[in-house]
This record gives structure tokens, C-alpha cells and sequence, in this order.
């Protein structure tokens, strides 16, 4: 059903860091002898933007996430983050996002990642099965100085989408300042689904797009300052698909 956060106050991609397009940084590595490397990060964000939607109805949010990597490039983790379902008790408090999948270059210069994401919802009090799944793949490489990636995530139709299916193509940009420590990044998003902003918005327009615009500075080793314009087609409403300016703090482990 699409009467679930995505339609009452929000949607998660960063995504959720690399895969959603939530507030990114760095992560710090603790590697071991198996060839296992665990990283992760916590994150404060002005508001949780999902693919350019407000799923903490423009409030603050709370982040953190834990990936463990092999050497082979299979991976797994968690990242959850705190939201607003807008009083309803349908999707509770915390968004918990459930991942794994395979990154590494599949020739000179160009990477992929590809794997699948469980998108929960355990606090609600309504007793549904808030929940869904979403297959990605994401083509990487660099042009010159900057980094440009390519991505598709695609829900099939479940409960959660309303019995519908969502289809969201993305890329992003991504340059750091020489001398500084600064990177810049860019992104574009479109959807074709139950999940495009114009429709969340109460229109019956089931495509759309999302951007962003934003840099990041790492400070005081890993701890890095984050801002970013975020912005999306179609009805523009309070805390919720209107313009923002979004500011992260964030520290990596």
C-alpha cells in the first residue's frame, strides 16, 4: 500500500550513503586477517531526503550504518535512520535498511556494484508488513577528475508500493577540490512508479525527477561537514517535496 510514509510524510538509496541518495562521507576500514573489512559511520542530517522527498517531515535525522566487505567484493550491512510517518504508527520512528551484493572492476577504469536492499520499517504499531525490496546496479568510472556513476534500482510490485513496481534511474558526479579538503557532487534521479515525487504529492503522475547539488570537508580526521540544495518535480509541499538546503555532520569509523 502507498499509504505508507512515502505518502503520509516521506518514502531510502542515500540513500542511505552509496545506494540511496541520502548525505554520504567516507567510511573508515578496520581490515583483518580473513579478508574481512568493517567499516561504518553515524550521521546527523538537517532532513532525511529520499530521492529529493523528506521522509522525517523536514526535521533533523539520525543515521548510522555497518558494512562488512570481503576481499572478493561481496559485501553486507545495515544502515537505519530515524523518521516521521506523519503521527500515522504505520511506519513507527526508524527506517531499517537491510543490504548486500558484489562491487569491483569489470574492466580498465570501470567498476559495477550490484546487489539487493530490504527496506523495513520494525517500530510501527499498526501490525502491517511495512517492508520492501529493492535489486540495484550501479556502473562506475572516472572522466579525468571526476568520478561519474550510472544506476538503476528497481522494486517489483509488493504490498508496500501500493501492488505497484518502481523503477528509479540515477546518476552522480563527484570531484574533489586539489589542495582541499573539499569534494563537490551532483546528482539526477528520475522515477517511473508508485514512488515519484508528484505522485507522493497527491498527483496521478507516476514519473518525475530529483537533483541535488552539494560539497562536503573533512575535518579533524573523520569527522566531515556536509551541505547540499536538494530538489524535485512537481507539487512543491512543506517538509515534504519542497526545495531544501540539507546539512550533514558525520563521523566514520
Amino acid at each position: 500500500m502507498l499509504t505508507s510514509i512515502r505518502g503520509f510524510a516521506a518514502a531510502s538509496f542515500l540513500s542511505f550513503a552509496a545506494l540511496s541518495a541520502a548525505p554520504a562521507f567516507a567510511q573508515d576500514e578496520t581490515a583483518s586477517s580473513d579478508g574481512l573489512t568493517v567499516s561504518g559511520s553515524v550521521t546527523l542530517v538537517s532532513d532525511y531526503r529520499f530521492r529529493g522527498v523528506s521522509l522525517s517531515g523536514g526535521d533533523p535525522a539520525i543515521q548510522g550504518g555497518v558494512t562488512v566487505t570481503h576481499d572478493s567484493g561481496f559485501y553486507a550491512g545495515t544502515w537505519a535512520s530515524s523518521i516521521d510517518d506523519g503521527g500515522t504508527d504505520v511506519y513507527g520512528d526508524m527506517e531499517l535498511d537491510l543490504f548486500g551484493g558484489w562491487s569491483g572492476d569489470v574492466a580498465e577504469g570501470v567498476g559495477i556494484d550490484v546487489g539487493v536492499l530490504l527496506y523495513a520499517y520494525p517500530t510501527n504499531a499498526k501490525g502491517v508488513k511495512a517492508q520492501y525490496w529493492e535489486p540495484y546496479a550501479t556502473v562506475s568510472t572516472t572522466l579525468g577528475p571526476v568520478e561519474a556513476k550510472l544506476g538503476a534500482n528497481y522494486a517489483w510490485k509488493q504490498d508496500s508500493l501500493g501492488g505497484d513496481d518502481n523503477l528509479y534511474i540515477h546518476t552522480e558526479l563527484g570531484t574533489a577540490i586539489p589542495n582541499t579538503p573539499v569534494s563537490l557532487s551532483a546528482h539526477l534521479g528520475y522515477t517511473d512508479g508508485a514512488l515519484a515525487p508528484s505522485f507522493l504529492a497527491g498527483t496521478g503522475d507516476r514519473t518525475g525527477f530529483d537533483w541535488s547539488l552539494g560539497a562536503s570537508a573533512t575535518v579533524l580526521g573523520s569527522l566531515t561537514l556536509g551541505v547540499s540544495y536538494v530538489g524535485t518535480e512537481g507539487p512543491s509541499i512543506d517538509g515534504f517535496t519542497d526545495d531544501a538546503v540539507v546539512f550533514s555532520l558525520g563521523a566514520s569509523f
